[in-house]
């Protein structure tokens, strides 16, 4: 097969991207962290909408790049940032569903495992297997910042699903998951930026808020769900540049 010079998704210049990368699934909440946490933020990318900024934060070189939803979308975009412009960690900040009762919306999540039912593995490279990890030392140091800030957050596994929860009965998938397995939320994106990331021997992370909830009715205004998300924008960002 043959791979070109140039990236096809992402139309941003070789060198305009940094090393290291934040991934929410939303270009405009792309647009909202580059305009509200970095300074001297460019637009970087907008082929497709899919919007990119590049910034600095607290002095490092940060670049915010949106995934769009699902996995092959998310793994169009891991893989040409790590391919074509040697990105070395991402960071996906995303919303999810919380499927344990511990936990609460609006709060955080750090996924530890993501299992999946997808082929997306195995069509990539044949791997079998329906769980993909994040970077051990990645997920220490946001755990570590978690502590530092004072934030609470839940350290377990999670679900990528190729369909969005809300829109399933989704018990009966989460009935066919070993249960060794601790499932505290569900999304879209995680499996395969895990996989693409251990592809690239590069580092890739998820956190997540959780902004509903199989055990509540909650549902948050416009500024509480802001408010949520900047701490998850805030973890992330001191996480990635230590």
């Amino acid at each position: 097969m043959f791979i070109g010079d140039e990236p096809i998704h992402i139309n941003a210049k070789k060198g305009s991207i940094a090393p290291l990368v934040l991934m929410p699934g939303d270009p405009l909440r792309a647009k909202y962290i580059a305009d509200n946490f970095l300074e001297n933020a460019t637009n970087v990318a907008n082929l497709r909408n899919m919007l990119g900024y590049t910034g600095f934060y607290k002095g490092v070189k940060v670049t915010i790049m949106a995934s769009g939803m699902g996995m092959p979308s998310m793994g169009i975009y891991a893989w040409e940032l790590f391919h074509y412009f040697n990105v070395e960690k991402i960071i996906r900040i995303g919303t999810c569903g919380a499927v344990k009762k511990e936990v609460k919306v609006p709060e955080l999540i750090l996924a530890t495992k993501a299992y999946s039912e997808s082929n997306f593995a195995y069509t990539f490279s044949d791997y079998k297997e329906h769980i993909t990890y994040p970077s051990s030392s990645l997920n220490a140091k946001i755990m570590e910042t978690a502590e530092e800030l004072n934030y609470k957050i839940h350290v377990g596994d999670i679900t990528t699903m190729d369909v969005f929860g809300p829109y399933i009965d989704y018990d009966r998938v989460l009935n066919r998951i070993p249960k060794e397995l601790d499932i505290l939320g569900e999304e879209m994106e995680a499996f395969a930026l895990f996989h693409i990331a251990s592809h690239f021997k590069k580092e890739a992370s998820c956190i997540l808020t959780a902004v509903d909830s199989k055990f509540s009715d909650v549902v948050l205004s416009g500024e509480e769900r802001q408010n949520s998300l900047n701490e998850m924008i805030t973890l992330a960002l001191d996480s990635i540049i230590k």
